[in-house]
């Protein structure tokens, strides 16, 4: 399956990509398959979004698909029929903090 994704601008410059990117996901498609894809296809991004070790979302990432913050679901949890289908992308969005 394709999947869309969409990345926030700091990823994108460090990726060289405009845009969404797509990526090929074999069988069940969750976070993730999808950001296992994205880390081959652009290894730039090794631990950007997740830990190196843990594999964990970084504290100030979140994602979102199909209006649904998905950040806080399991990593292995489907991803919503659209998403699988193409249809919407996974949303990575760096969060905001401070004061």
């Amino acid at each position: 399956m394709m999947v869309r994704v969409a990345l926030p601008a700091h990823l994108r410059v460090l990726a060289h990509v405009q845009g969404e990117v797509k990526v090929q996901v074999d069988g069940a498609v969750t976070q993730r398959t999808v950001l296992n894809a994205v880390e081959a296809a652009y290894p730039m991004l090794n631990g950007t979004i997740r830990d190196h070790t843990t594999q964990q979302r970084r504290a100030f990432m979140r994602f979102f698909a199909c209006e649904r913050d998905l950040s806080h679901e399991s990593p292995d949890a489907p991803l919503p029929v659209e998403v699988a289908e193409g249809k919407e992308p996974l949303l990575v969005i760096g969060a905001i903090a401070g004061g």
